[in-house]
């Protein structure tokens, strides 16, 4: 009885009085000894009753948590949203064991304000994590930009709280601010105790593909560079010999435009696999440049690893998956599997990998006590191919993609929380809510409590998820595109429709598709449709936004649109101006702050197969044990070999106009022999020591 709630205890005494001391068949009143036994035959409907109210399960204090998200996954990729075609059992499995929502919003339509808006529970222009350019994401792992240190983050909280908190795959908010070894931005320094994966993403040059206009304008570039530096270098002597009337003057500013050119186009297409395609084990790099072919099973190691050590918890385990971004790169057991080609082969093994992790939580019997949340940061990216190949994936019956930030293919990603015996199984929910809800979510599941001393901007939803509360707290959402305000939506709690409002849109190319094919990604400034009275969609019954509404269609069209923009004005209202990071000299790529395994520009090195390992690096071994590289002229380093060897042997004559020319030759072949020495030893890769002390082989990239 001492369990029954207060209003079912108070209903239990009036009909005990009127069913168990009711007068008895003689119409006189019972004693005390029959009313007893009467009061006692009662204990039967006392019981059924007390079963059938319903109570509140109390939540389990600081369970394990595991945070899987995917990257460029789009929601029509999954069985549990609707794809037929393409198998995710284990994902499904979670749908199934767990709550699915239906209406899961990230706050941005890109990788790296999404990401921030995720750790942070907070719109990214708060954190100065919204561009006002184009370039709306890290683009260098050396850029200075990066989630603030000020920030704080769900794994600093849980961190203080007593969890063991990892993260494992991509992280893409930066790394360090002023000099190499700051490591302001890394994940060791918000709340992370360890890290393995790539500080940065994949991209094509990380796995040496490029489409066909890529490689053609590759090829275009390195052929008028080497022309330039030959005219350079025939120039100089021309002038040298005096069979030229030119000045020297002229052939110095020749020399400098040509290095400006190869530098401007040699620093976005050359360097990027070199720099930023690398692997790191918490402040080190232990891969440079990744070997994608062996990259995925690395990850998962790392991952099953990082649960089976830390199995008496509690920990806090964030998989940020590499898959399904391109480059697409897929173990040779899933190629070939799907029936949507390489990004579907792609899609079923990133479902393997959440097998994988499941059931290593199986194995260690930590299911019942681990809360498993499994998203995409944002929708598919519609525009990606190799040729006629399609890289991206399907968003559905939802308008647009990756990059778009109002309509609902780029920002509504799959939703998924698990936890058996706290969480009903089965339990699909409607109501908006967002990426940035899995911040509070976390921090009070773990013991936390939610920063006071800022906004946040998610919203605690384990009410919503038990079946506490009928909706969402959110009764606005706003959904930017870099720095603006594309759209908004308003969920309008009585009568339960749902309005989404856009106040620009991305004009799609070429006319009638529905994306910027010819640009790649839809630009949020510039080339975008403003529109005053903003379009007007209702959700609820046109999901897809097909249909804009007029005020001859809707009634209310004038009083919805007014109140979402007072809101909007609301919602800016809280906003306060911050350094950006995304934007200008930010963004750039800076060598001092090039992470490097081995001596900056001489970086490289590859992971072992036994993760704790120290990477070796034996010259004068690696010398006697290989032979030296055949000089490829169709090579990339022997491209900038050549170039580089006219340019310093144009200024060496420049500088010396009396040199004789067999001089000039002999000092050529001399720089050649040093600078080919160079650039081989910088294709050398170190393997680290073998457990028996002897050396591993030395491989060249």
């Amino acid at each position: 009885m001492l369990n029954l709630p207060a209003c079912f205890f108070e209903l239990f005494q009036q009909r005990h009085s009127q069913v168990c001391l009711k007068c008895g068949p003689s119409g006189k009143r019972q004693d005390n000894m029959s009313g007893l036994n009467n009061h006692r035959n009662c204990w039967p409907l006392v019981l059924v009753l007390w079963l059938l109210v319903p109570t509140s399960t109390p939540i389990p204090t600081k369970p394990n948590m595991v945070l899987i998200m995917a990257d460029d996954l789009g929601i029509g990729d999954l069985g549990c949203y609707g794809n037929h075609t393409l198998r995710t059992p284990n994902i499904d499995r979670l749908a199934r064991e767990g709550v699915r929502l239906t209406q899961h919003i990230a706050a941005a339509s890109i990788c790296t304000p999404s990401r921030a808006a995720f750790l942070t529970g907070r719109y990214p222009i708060r954190s100065g994590m919204a561009s006002e350019t184009e370039v709306r994401v890290l683009r260098w792992t050396a850029a200075s930009g990066g989630l603030p240190p000020n920030e704080t983050t769900f794994a600093k909280i849980l961190q203080q709280q007593g969890y063991t908190t990892g993260l494992v795959g991509k992280w893409h908010v930066g790394v360090s601010c002023e000099t190499r070894n700051d490591h302001c931005h890394h994940p060791l320094n918000h709340g992370f105790h360890y890290f393995y994966g790539t500080p940065l993403t994949l991209m094509l040059d990380c796995g040496n593909k490029h489409n066909q206009k890529a490689q053609a304008l590759r090829a275009t570039y390195w052929f008028c560079t080497r022309t330039l530096a030959c005219a350079m270098l025939l120039l100089a002597l021309g002038r040298l010999t005096g069979s030229l009337p030119i000045s020297w003057k002229t052939v110095g500013c020749f020399g400098v435009c040509v290095l400006v050119f190869f530098v401007s186009w040699y620093s976005s297409h050359g360097f990027t696999r070199h720099w930023d395609c690398i692997l790191m084990r918490n402040h080190k790099v232990r891969e440079q440049s990744m070997v994608l072919k062996r990259t995925p099973s690395l990850l998962l190691r790392e991952a099953t690893s990082f649960i089976e050590r830390n199995k008496q918890g509690p920990f806090l385990f964030f998989l940020s998956l590499l898959q399904v971004h391109v480059p697409l790169t897929t173990t040779r057991n899933f190629l070939g599997r799907s029936q949507h080609g390489l990004y579907g082969d792609n899609v079923e093994e990133m479902d393997w990998v959440v097998g994988q992790v499941l059931k290593t939580l199986d194995n260690e019997g930590l299911t019942n006590h681990t809360l498993v949340y499994f998203t995409s940061d944002h929708g598919a990216f519609i525009e990606g191919r190799i040729g006629d190949t399609p890289l991206g994936g399907s968003n559905g019956i939802y308008k647009g993609g990756k990059g778009m930030g109002g309509w609902e293919g780029g920002i509504r990603v799959p939703g998924i929380f698990r936890w058996p015996g706290v969480l009903p199984a089965g339990r699909v929910i409607h109501e908006p809510t967002s990426l940035m809800d899995v911040f509070p979510t976390v921090v009070q599941l773990g013991g936390g409590q939610v920063p006071q001393d800022r906004v946040i901007d998610g919203r605690d939803l384990t009410p919503l998820l038990r079946g506490q509360v009928p909706h969402s707290e959110h009764e606005f959402l706003f959904h930017y595109c870099g720095s603006r305000l594309h759209a908004a939506r308003w969920h309008q709690r009585q009568g339960a429709r749902l309005w989404k409002a856009h106040f620009e849109t991305p004009i799609f190319s070429p006319e009638g598709a529905v994306g910027c094919y010819t640009r790649g990604l839809c630009p949020c400034h510039g080339k975008v449709a403003r529109h005053d009275p903003p379009l007007l969609f209702e959700l609820s019954g046109d999901p897809s936004e097909a249909t804009p509404l007029s005020p001859a269609s809707e009634p209310s069209f004038h009083a919805v649109v007014s109140r979402i923009q007072e809101a909007t004005r609301a919602h800016r209202s809280t906003l306060t101006p911050v350094p950006g990071q995304l934007s200008g000299s930010s963004n750039m790529w800076k060598p001092w702050l090039q992470p490097c395994c081995g001596s900056f520009p001489f970086c490289g090195c590859q992971e072992s197969a036994h993760p704790r390992d120290e990477l070796s690096w034996h010259p004068l071994t690696s010398f006697l044990s290989m032979d030296l590289p055949v000089l490829d002229i169709s090579h990339e380093w022997d491209h900038t070999l050549y170039v580089l060897l006219c340019l310093v042997l144009s200024l060496s004559i420049m500088c010396s106009r009396f040199v004789h020319i067999v001089a000039c030759v002999r000092a050529s072949l001399l720089f050649t022999a040093v600078l080919y020495s160079t650039v081989w030893m910088d294709h050398i890769l170190f393997i680290p020591s073998s457990s028996d002390g002897h050396l591993g082989r030395f491989i060249f990239t």
